[in-house]
């Protein structure tokens, strides 16, 4: 009877095990790029605009990972591994006053990101925000 139940154990772990499969790994050009351009880059197109980037193509890359937020210098743009306290995720849920930040939820004036953007965008960052 303990076999049978160590038996059982060890197939529920099993059956467990392959349901987590690891997240797909996010492409920042494939994924990432396309949904700066469409939903920030009017707003941030050279750097010279509102929050000092541009957030287009692999220009962005190079102002946001590692980057001090002008809105809250304390906290980086995307700190890579971290979602939470990137102050991009910060921006795009609304969440930046929380955290010091200030200013508008973005995108600025357009309806905020779906959820599928979102969680790629946090997925991105939580991969390490490589290009």
């Amino acid at each position: 009877m303990k076999w049978l139940a160590l038996g059982a154990g060890l197939v529920a772990l099993a059956i467990s095990a392959q349901a987590e499969e690891p997240a797909a790994t996010i492409s920042y050009q494939k994924e990432i790029v396309p949904i700066l351009e469409q939903n920030c880059a009017t707003c941030h197109l050279t750097g010279e605009e509102a929050g000092g980037m541009s957030l287009i193509g692999d220009a962005a890359i190079g102002f946001l990972v590692g980057k001090p937020s002008d809105g809250a210098p304390a906290i980086l743009r995307v700190a890579p591994g971290e979602p939470g306290k990137s102050y991009l995720v910060m921006k795009i849920e609304g969440t930046h006053l929380d955290h010091g930040g200030q200013g508008a939820r973005m995108p600025f004036g357009g309806f905020p990101l779906d959820d599928a953007d979102t969680a790629k965008i946090r997925a991105w960052i939580a991969q390490g925000a490589k290009s």
